[in-house]
């Protein structure tokens, strides 16, 4: 009895054993095929990661083409504003630039030809007066400008007294004056007038602006901006006419300056001069 229950004992281990040895390596073998599984996962997962590297990456999209503008010359400048400020404002401050560029060349021109070395003058005056006063007045003759005109007058009145010389003097220096400043209103006149003619040229572009938006009952930036700039190009074209014109005006006022002092003080050696060969008895 007791071998019977030893071996039932037995046998019962053992068919309690076995279901365990078989779970143990099923799941052994679970764990096992998990692991692969895993590994053969992952395994992908680097290959795909992998992968995108070994595709041809797509070409960077070509760079858009550069807007280039066209360089004007500086006469297609102008003569692009001139056209888009309106020709009949645009033609008048021409005109007036044109004018008043020609006034002052010819100013500028004769009042070169007025400038006279007077120290000069005086010796060649001075040496010819001891061979007559006739002699002194052919040194004046052949001298240009208004300084040697003087002097002939001086000269052709040097027998009178002291006093009358210097009126003839004076009288004559007067009238050479006058001619040094000839043309000098009309040019005052352009500097004005441009400036003025741009200015109305502004405010038509304004009523025309205001005129175009009461037509389209609408505020529209290129309505507006359109007359604005007609008005400031005929704005700033009537300024630089004054600007050019003022420049050379107040060169031509500093030029005729320079000249009427060297006639003053020429004039005054002349006096003195005569005066004191009158004393001699010469």
């Amino acid at each position: 009895m007791k071998n019977l229950f030893a071996l039932l004992a037995i046998a019962g281990l053992v068919m309690f054993a076995a279901p365990q040895a078989a779970m143990a390596q099923e799941d052994a073998a679970t764990e096992m095929a998990a692991d692969m599984s895993a590994e053969s996962d992952s395994a992908v997962v680097d290959s795909a990661a992998a992968a995108p590297a070994a595709v041809e990456e797509p070409a960077a999209p070509a760079a858009e083409p550069v807007e280039t503008r066209e360089v004007l010359s500086f006469h297609q400048t102008v003569k692009k504003y001139f056209i888009e400020g309106g020709a009949t404002f645009m033609a008048f401050v021409l005109i007036c630039l044109i004018l008043g560029l020609a006034l002052s060349i010819e100013r500028i021109i004769y009042l070169n030809m007025a400038t006279t070395n007077t120290g000069k003058l005086l010796e060649g005056i001075e040496g010819a007066l001891g061979k007559g006063t006739d002699a002194a007045k052919e040194v004046c003759r052949n001298t240009r400008g208004p300084v040697a005109s003087i002097f002939y007058q001086g000269l052709d009145r040097s027998s009178g007294s002291y006093e009358e010389v210097a009126k003839a003097i004076e009288d004559y220096g007067s009238v050479e004056m006058s001619k040094l400043e000839r043309g000098l209103s009309w040019i005052s006149l352009f500097i004005a007038l441009a400036p003025m003619l741009g200015f109305m040229g502004t405010v038509i572009g304004m009523i025309s602006a205001f005129d175009k938006i009461a037509e389209a009952n609408t505020i529209n930036a290129s309505i507006v901006a359109g007359g604005i700039k007609v008005a400031l190009i005929t704005t700033v074209s009537g300024l630089i006419v004054a600007i050019i014109l003022q420049i050379f005006y107040n060169y031509i006022l500093s030029k005729i300056d320079s000249i009427v002092l060297d006639m003053e003080e020429a004039s005054m050696d002349l006096v003195d001069l005569l005066y004191k060969r009158n004393l001699e008895g010469k």
